[in-house]
């Protein structure tokens, strides 16, 4: 009986490490602390009082309540103890758009920023937050849903970019392509079909680049919203790079153009 608790309480402090939080009352103090929340799973089909003010609670506060089933929260869980609901912490806070753009104003350069839709890998979106910070990305975009966020495994995989790149987070990413382009921003997709070759394409202006999900590129209202359509020459068998890869190149390229 000792080792089940012992073990029942390592696997709550890893959870903890990892930034999850998992039962009603873990969650409902989080969110009354004020604590950073980067969204909450609620298991769909649950009518229960409790879980409706967590719902509501959330929301109020602007955090992203997602209705999950409950095999998927069986498997983000680490102490099998959920109650129907988990949140994630966020490693940090995010800004606004406006703001991305502001930095860039105030250092005196062309906007350099990274679109991500719908990227859904931690990892992928950690090591695209790295090269941003690395490659001197004013900063990253990503959608409110169907999206990684800024978690404790996006923060691990950045190599601790995060703390560096800002990031904002918005509702729709086509509406956003068309803000940034009443900026004065260029928007650069990246496509297989691209009819702007890598290496043709002018970055050294305002330039937004943007990245597909993993398995299914840009969506077509994304694409429609690009001025640009850029493909990154392919010499092998197969046809497609990571996500993160295909963010570093064009990243690199741009720099590269800006050097000069």
């Amino acid at each position: 009986m000792d080792k089940e608790r012992k073990d029942k309480a390592a696997r709550a402090q890893d959870a903890e490490a990892d930034g999850i939080i998992e039962g009603r009352n873990a969650v409902i103090e989080a969110l009354r602390a004020g604590a950073s929340i980067d969204k909450i799973f609620i298991q769909k089909g649950e009518t229960d009082k409790t879980l409706g003010h967590i719902a509501s609670t959330a929301r109020a506060a602007g955090v992203v309540v997602v209705d999950a089933d409950k095999r998927k929260l069986d498997f983000m869980s680490r102490t099998h103890a959920h109650q129907g609901v988990i949140a994630l912490a966020s490693v940090r806070e995010y800004v606004s758009v406006e703001e991305i753009l502001n930095i860039a104003r105030e250092k005196g350069e062309n906007p350099l920023i990274v679109v991500c839709d719908e990227i859904s890998d931690p990892h992928n979106l950690g090591a695209i937050i790295r090269t941003a910070e690395c490659a001197g990305a004013h900063g990253i975009i990503i959608p409110k849903r169907r999206s990684a966020g800024l978690t404790s495994i996006v923060g691990k995989t950045s190599a601790g970019a995060v703390s560096y790149v800002p990031v904002a987070r918005v509702p729709n990413i086509p509406a956003l392509l068309e803000q940034l382009q009443k900026e004065g921003v260029w928007v650069f997709g990246t496509a297989a079909e691209g009819t702007t070759e890598l290496y043709s394409a002018d970055l050294k202006g305002p330039a937004a680049i943007v990245i597909g999900s993993e398995g299914e590129g840009m969506s077509r209202l994304v694409e429609e919203n690009c001025d640009f359509l850029v493909s990154i020459p392919m010499k092998g068998g197969l046809n497609s790079l990571n996500a993160s890869a295909a963010a570093a190149i064009l990243l690199y390229e741009a720099v590269r153009q800006r050097m000069g």
